[in-house]
């Protein structure tokens, strides 16, 4: 359990007033926090424990519903940040430790294994979260916005819900998600996005089409359905079918979700790019205008 002993100091106790309370982690050495949005959304007053016993008032820089996730800040010396590891590296069947600190200085650590990977689970605020983690370490409700760790102490997720009633299924918000996420907040305090109206998976494409095409890509991200979200699917709108798997947007290679949610920025909304899928056997591409996600 040295990964355990490694993160453990980074992990910290959240007590919102009037509210609840949740797990979080430093990530960064001057205070920033992750946490999960739905801990934090809305709170008037956070205090944040530390493991050693020290008590702060934190600042919510801001939060993300979309993506359950939330940074906040506290001004104090001598903060132990998490080293935050790579979405890429994370393989089914690996050794994963969760860390909470559901009551203020009970640390709780399970361990479990990555069940599977690229996962959708629905937000709090209706939209499908992609990329998501699944595993089987145990958590109860106080350990929701802690990190989710591999066997070196690197966080690879940041544990957002069980669902109930199913018993040993958690999940958590990848790595890569979070750290896009973080940094947008931090640097404009909310997250606009643009959308396709698309609730996809990450999958492998067939061998025989990966060489056929001589494509850049071994993954790419089948289209389950069209999300409308009170406004129409400018996917469907441009000709995309669910079973269409995509591979390439606007020229770059999408290999899974995390891929396609880090193109669809705010500077994208209203403006016409290419999306390049494989149909069956065939590479097609269309024009997509993404919206502005509302």
């Amino acid at each position: 359990m040295e990964a355990a002993e490694k993160v453990s100091p980074s992990v910290v106790y959240i007590h919102v007033s009037g509210g609840g309370s949740g797990s979080g982690f430093v990530f960064t050495p001057d205070g920033f926090i992750l946490t999960n949005s739905h801990v934090v959304h809305g709170a008037s007053k956070i205090d944040v424990t530390l493991m050693d016993g020290r008590t702060f008032q934190a600042q919510l820089i801001g939060d993300d519903p979309d993506t359950d996730l939330a940074v906040i800040r506290i001004t104090a010396p001598n903060l132990v940040p998490a080293e935050l590891g790579e979405s890429q590296s994370i393989r089914v069947g690996q050794l994963v430790i969760a860390i909470g600190n559901p009551y203020g200085f009970q640390y709780s650590v399970t361990a479990g294994v990555v069940s599977a990977l690229g996962r959708s689970l629905r937000a709090q605020s209706g939209r499908l979260m992609d990329g998501v983690v699944q595993t089987d370490a145990a958590l109860n409700p106080g350990n929701s916005g802690g990190p989710l760790v591999n066997s070196r102490g690197e966080v690879i997720g940041v544990n957002t819900a069980t669902i109930l009633p199913a018993q040993g299924i958690c999940f958590a918000t990848s790595i890569d998600t979070a750290k896009f996420v973080a940094g947008r907040l931090i640097r404009d305090g909310r997250i606009s996005r643009s959308y396709i109206g698309v609730a996809g998976q990450n999958v492998p494409i067939p061998r025989r089409i990966v060489r056929f095409y001589q494509l850049a890509v071994d993954t790419g991200v089948l289209l389950v359905s069209f999300e409308t979200n009170g406004q129409p699917s400018a996917a469907k709108e441009a000709g995309l079918e669910a079973g269409d798997i995509v591979i390439e947007f606007d020229g770059n290679p999408i290999r899974g979700i995390d891929d396609l949610h880090k193109l669809l920025t705010d500077e994208r909304i209203g403006r016409k790019y290419p999306v390049t899928i494989i149909r069956g056997v065939q590479k097609l591409n269309f024009d997509v205008v993404p919206r502005e996600a509302k």
